[in-house]
């Protein structure tokens, strides 16, 4: 039997450049972040990891990153729909936009929200007499991890929506479906896969998020202190296993959540499939 020519010659090759490269890139770094934080003793490792500000800056961490994810995926949704369904003046500028937490840098986007949120800021200045603070808070926190989070959602969703015929839907209305069993039965099992992808991707850029959260959160332990800050101030410590422990809580954890995603993103399609 002929073997079919490839493209790319060298499947050995090419096979041994893509392992050696994610090894560099990927595997490698991981298996050097394990090493430094197991350095510590199983008891100093416990010790770092369970601490009652690090289990504090997690709770935060966790939490924020969710409620940002759980919004993208609302509004994330309409806004690819519309974008993919509607026509209307100024959509190009609008498709471009979303991009933008991708290209400003989280710095700036930082600096930008405590410019709007706080007290003085020019949102913020409406907000404070209705007895409503984003700034320094938690909640400026979650507001930051839904800004840059956003275009994970809608660049993950878009695609879905522009390859579903509307033929489809206009079958289902003239065979008397309503606009809800519609959306139910055919628009959402269609597009759920690609929805926990983008809640996975926004979940985890948000767990790791540092620069748009800095400036907006205040940094107070126990309050407003995210876990990659408390790396980072344990690194300016040279406190190096115990900043990689913390890290590495935060990649088991992401790993987890990858599993999980991956799992339900399988269950959903064959389920559509059936």
């Amino acid at each position: 039997m002929s073997r079919r020519p490839s493209v790319i010659p060298g499947f050995g090759l090419s096979l041994g450049y893509a392992a050696f490269y994610a090894s560099l890139i990927v595997f490698l770094p991981m298996a050097v972040l394990f090493a430094k934080a197991f350095s510590l003793t199983w008891a100093e490792f416990w010790k770092t990891v369970l601490d009652p500000q690090a289990i504090a800056s997690y709770k935060l961490s966790f939490g924020a990153a969710f409620i940002g994810a759980s919004i993208n995926l609302v509004f994330g949704f309409i806004v690819a729909w519309v974008l993919v369904r509607y026509n209307f003046f100024g959509k190009k500028v609008v498709d471009a936009l979303v991009d933008l937490p991708f290209a400003l840098p989280t710095a700036v986007a930082g600096i930008a929200l405590t410019a709007l949120y706080a007290p003085q800021g020019w949102i913020g200045q409406y907000l404070t007499p209705l007895g409503i603070k984003v700034a320094y808070t938690p909640l400026g926190v979650a507001v930051a991890l839904t800004f840059i989070g956003l275009p994970f959602v809608v660049r993950t969703v878009q695609p879905v929506l522009e390859e579903l015929e509307k033929e489809i839907e206009e079958a289902a209305a003239s065979l008397g479906a309503s606009r809800w069993n519609t959306f139910r039965r055919i628009l959402f099992p269609a597009v759920l896969p690609a929805l926990l992808t983008g809640f996975a991707l926004a979940f985890a850029r948000a767990i790791g998020e540092y620069g748009s959260v800095v400036f907006i959160s205040g940094n107070m332990p126990f309050r407003t202190e995210i876990t990659p800050l408390l790396i980072v101030a344990k690194l300016e410590q040279y406190n190096y296993a115990g900043a990689a422990a913390l890290a590495v809580v935060l990649l088991v954890f992401s790993f987890v959540l990858l599993l999980l995603i991956n799992i339900l993103q399988h269950w959903s399609t064959r389920r559509a499939g059936g």
